[in-house]
């Protein structure tokens, strides 16, 4: 019995959010954005940016108003949006259409394969800083400013 309960735990552990640890190398990953273009996660990314529900979306959104298209995309920044719990009916006709009027390219995470890797607080946007895929620093942004400063800090 207690070699079951292990290795029902072994099941479930690589479904569950992980602290991402400073000086750790993430995987590399390829998701599709709202217009279904492939983006990866690779050497070259220097900022990774996680919303784990709509909130942090809407943050991500509002924080990135009035920039230039292809600004994160100078920034070597995604933008990983977990739509997981989005019902499938009303991304397929509503949500990802809207999207396509964003400037900026959204990985769209249907099924939390992706965000369920990095955890992060409701409401907040997870900020992972790169170096050949190895975390440099992580920390959790809880408003528009203070993504938008980070952001600006970045050289294109």
């Amino acid at each position: 019995m207690k070699r079951l309960h292990w290795v029902l735990l072994a099941m479930l552990l690589p479904g569950l959010a992980l602290a991402v640890e400073k000086g750790s190398t993430l995987e590399p990953w390829t998701l599709q954005d709202q217009f279904e273009k492939a983006h990866s996660l690779d050497d070259s990314t220097r900022v990774l940016l996680v919303a784990r529900d709509m909130d942090g979306s809407k943050l991500v959104k509002a924080a990135l108003a009035e920039r230039p298209k292809g600004y994160l995309e100078a920034r070597h920044a995604l933008f990983l949006a977990d739509i997981s719990r989005m019902p499938a009916l009303i991304s397929r006709l509503f949500a990802v259409p809207a999207m396509r009027d964003y400037s900026y390219p959204v990985l769209l995470d249907r099924d939390a394969a992706i965000a369920s890797r990095y955890a992060s607080d409701e409401g907040k946007v997870l900020w992972v800083r790169l170096e050949q895929r190895r975390v440099l620093e992580t920390r959790e942004l809880d408003s528009p400013v203070a993504l938008r400063i980070a952001l600006e800090q970045l050289q294109p």
